[in-house]
């Protein structure tokens, strides 16, 4: 039996996707770049529900406008019902890939009226987000890679290779937007794609794109149950303002720092890393009267630490 066209496969994915996701939609919203990806999405994504393209001008690129109005009739022909641009302003917060992410979602949210919004990362952009985390070594949540279902936020192309966008684009005529700076080796994901995949998959054979996505769902699994369990731990532990460092100490490791972190989260810690959580854990496990554990800031933008105070964990700020 002859293969399915790539247009085909898609709109069976995302078919099937929304009945296993989005059982009760009856729109949803799709933000559209313009590139292969999230134009192959949109197709597919408009024969199944109606559909409102999102496309959002960062404004960071000369001639950002005209790609963006270029999507906007390219989704009206593809049977979007609405197509509307979002252009924004990007700061500089963490860096301009984490600027302009942030100002991206924010506009996405705003503008989604309570639909779900439909994103367009495949197979090879998991695999990437799995590198990625390996790379930077922030543990297990990291490596576990994005999530196909993270209201309002939804991602039916998860188990789809790029290759097959780029198929399906080609099926149905249209010309995406080839955004220079998928091709920028100054960007770390750039050499990912470019350079360390193809290497991978040469010297191992070939199929690791595919490994790396599975690794990144058995972890997701993993990760899954040990947040249950934090999540039961941390309320039978007495928490409160304060949490008493041997109600932690017995849990597995695992499940104590999980259980640090919603502490730390409910007192307004924020973008906690690894390796704060750890220091904060050496506060049960390894004390020998070491000071305070910067944790971010709190919303009057004063820092905000923890620390060991008879027998207790608890937080306190200090100005900024």
């Amino acid at each position: 039996m002859d293969r399915p066209g790539a247009v085909a496969a898609l709109r069976a994915s995302v078919a099937g996707f929304a009945t296993e996701y989005l059982p009760g939609a009856t729109s949803w919203c799709v933000a559209l770049s313009g590139g292969p990806d999230s134009l192959a999405l949109a197709a597919a994504a408009a024969a199944a529900l109606p559909t409102t393209a999102l496309i959002v001008d960062h404004g960071l690129q000369p001639g950002s406008g005209e790609v963006a109005e270029t999507a906007r009739r390219q989704a009206h022909d593809l049977g979007c019902v609405d197509a509307r641009v979002l252009r924004v302003r990007v700061g500089t917060d963490g860096g301009p890939e984490a600027a302009a992410r942030a100002a991206r979602y924010a506009a996405l949210d705003a503008a989604r009226a309570d639909a779900p919004v439909l994103l367009a990362h495949t197979l090879d952009d998991q695999a990437e987000t799995v590198l990625l985390g390996l790379g930077r070594g922030s543990g297990a949540r990291s490596i576990a890679g994005m999530r196909a279902c993270d209201p309002p936020w939804y991602r039916p192309l998860l188990g789809v290779r790029r290759g097959v966008t780029h198929e399906a684009c080609a099926e149905l005529g249209l010309t995406p937007w080839d955004d220079p700076h998928n091709h920028d080796p100054r960007f770390t994901r750039v050499r990912l794609r470019t350079e360390v995949l193809p290497l991978l998959e040469d010297v191992l054979g070939g199929g690791v794109a595919e490994a790396l996505a599975r690794t990144a769902a058995a972890l997701r699994e993993d990760t899954d149950a040990l947040d249950y369990w934090a999540a039961l731990a941390l309320e039978d532990t007495d928490v409160g303002d304060t949490v008493a460092v041997t109600a932690l100490a017995t849990l597995p490791t695992a499940v104590r720092r999980r259980v640090i972190r919603g502490w730390l989260l409910r007192g307004g810690a924020a973008n906690l890393t690894d390796k704060q959580i750890r220091a904060v854990d050496a506060l049960v496990t390894a004390w020998h009267g070491q000071g305070g554990v910067a944790v971010g800031s709190d919303l009057r933008q004063q820092r905000l630490f923890a620390a060991r105070r008879d027998g207790r964990l608890t937080m306190y700020t200090q100005p900024v």
